[in-house]
């Protein structure tokens, strides 16, 4: 008998780094019980303690072990389950590059434009920094699709732990109105077609 996850988020409207792994399970079919807990509350903070070591969402809770950070999450879950790394040494490596460029980049994006699934307010005008990191993300998917894509709508072809990294970007670049060039506004268009993304604006309203 399989051990049932728990997979502990914050809001849905603001919690970006919840979506990451929250996607990326959805997509690979994995079944799991969500603790959803409020942000920006008093008693934020010690509930969250109660599940996660550092204080922050997500975290997933297996059997005995807790895992935090988005992208130690989702490669437990790729363990389980490899499809959600593409196919090919050189595509996998370079799809854990730019997720691993995701998790740890683009601070001015992050701060000019925080997560809200529920608000469109054009970024107007767009401070050269932020456009600067708006442009390189627009470089690496077209640079993804180009060499890796061609079998499928997303980064690597199919869905894969990159387009779960990338999936917030994608509410940003949406609810800012951030300019993209034809082939990522079709890779936009194919993320935020996908049943569990809806689902998850859908929850975020």
């Amino acid at each position: 008998m399989s051990v049932p996850m728990t997979l502990v988020i914050g809001t849905k409207r603001f919690s970006s780094w919840s979506l990451r792994p929250w996607l990326a399970a959805k997509m690979a079919g994995i079944v799991f019980d969500e603790v959803l807990i409020a942000l920006r509350q008093p008693e934020t903070k010690a509930e969250i303690l109660k599940y996660s070591p550092s204080g922050k969402v997500p975290c997933l809770i297996h059997d005995q072990l807790t895992i935090w950070d988005s992208l130690a999450i989702c490669e437990y879950l790729a363990e389980m389950h490899p499809t959600l790394w593409p196919d090919g040494r050189e595509a996998r490596a370079t799809a854990r590059a730019v997720s691993a460029e995701m998790h740890s980049g683009f601070p001015n994006l992050r701060s000019a434009c925080s997560m809200d699934m529920c608000a469109v307010t054009p970024l107007d005008p767009v401070p050269p920094e932020v456009a600067a990191e708006v442009e390189r993300i627009v470089a690496l998917w077209n640079q993804c699709r180009t060499r890796f894509g061609a079998t499928g709508p997303f980064l690597f072809g199919r869905f894969s732990i990159a387009d779960a990294m990338f999936a917030p970007v994608v509410s940003r670049f949406t609810t800012f109105a951030l300019t993209t060039d034809p082939v990522a506004t079709a890779y936009c268009d194919a993320i935020w077609s996908l049943p569990a993304m809806q689902e998850w604006k859908q929850a975020a309203s």
